[in-house]
């Protein structure tokens, strides 16, 4: 499935060629009566957890976030849509980026992905698939512009599915303006999460049912490999200043607490659990 094509055949959303290219390609343009965000639509040969270059300069653009439209791998090949933040907690980057390090990100732009895929109206071809969160993983990581991942998963017989190119589509270009909306009601509480699995079943509680957004999600499994310096950047490479620190305490070992909380405290942000939600 190529996904661009998913966009330019929309019969909802009309998109135009421009005269910018990027990565070779030529940029399109959606066509809309609202003049508060423009939306771009450009394409790259390149895998999309290795790119390390925008290559901008030769584009005249500026985007100020970047969604990435992707297909999704998993071992169990589960039918799903997939949001995430990217970023890698350990010194392993096999998957794209720098070692221990974390992209730009918004928290609000993550939940307006999400939400986004919830609202959408599901055709019985896709009953089987799953809404998913899941935790910050994989490159890039030393991209100037805050940006998340909208996945496809996970398996070739999911990415040939017409149906679900179309809702992944949808979502994204629905996400601007949930974006937006969020943004001029300024009621979303931002966090950073600790703790649990890859599919971070709590904190994908917290984002659909509460007024809270998350940027980066760090599972149980690299607790141990946190460090200040890995904390503050989870801090300042999120747009929106963060409220709280929220540790998913069932979730997270004895062991792994003794290490996490008192980093934690070194910093001047209320640590949540959960459940306080």
């Amino acid at each position: 499935m190529n996904i661009r094509e998913k966009f330019l055949r929309s019969k909802v959303f009309n998109f135009e060629e421009t005269n910018s290219i990027w990565h070779e390609n030529p940029v399109f343009k959606l066509r809309t009566e609202s003049t508060e965000n423009e939306i771009l639509l450009g394409l790259t040969k390149d895998p999309l957890i290795f790119l390390n270059e925008l290559k901008l300069e030769k584009s005249e653009l500026s985007p100020d976030f970047l969604i990435f439209a992707s297909r999704h791998t998993s071992k169990t090949a589960r039918p799903a849509f997939l949001v995430h933040t990217t970023g890698n907690w350990s010194k392993d980057a096999d998957f794209g980026g720098d070692p221990q390090d974390l992209s730009k990100t918004s928290a609000i732009l993550h939940k307006a992905g999400f939400i986004s895929l919830t609202e959408q109206e599901f055709p019985s071809s896709l009953t089987e698939f799953s809404l998913d969160i899941e935790v910050t993983h994989h490159g890039p990581t030393i991209l100037d512009i805050p940006l998340i991942f909208m996945e496809l998963g996970s398996s070739k017989v999911e990415w040939k599915i017409d149906d679900g190119g179309v809702i992944l589509t949808n979502s994204i270009l629905n996400t601007i303006q949930k974006y937006s909306e969020y943004k001029e009601l300024g009621d979303q509480k931002i966090g950073l999460g600790f703790g649990g699995t890859h599919y971070a079943p709590n904190f994908h509680r917290l984002i659909r049912n509460k007024n809270i957004a998350m940027s980066f999600i760090c599972p149980k499994y690299f607790i141990q490999g946190l460090d200040i310096d890995l904390i503050k950047k989870m801090i300042d490479n999120t747009s929106e200043k963060v409220d709280y620190f929220i540790v998913d305490w069932k979730g997270t070992n004895s062991e792994d607490k003794k290490h996490l909380i008192p980093l934690l405290e070194e910093f001047n942000i209320p640590i949540k659990k959960t459940k306080d939600f």
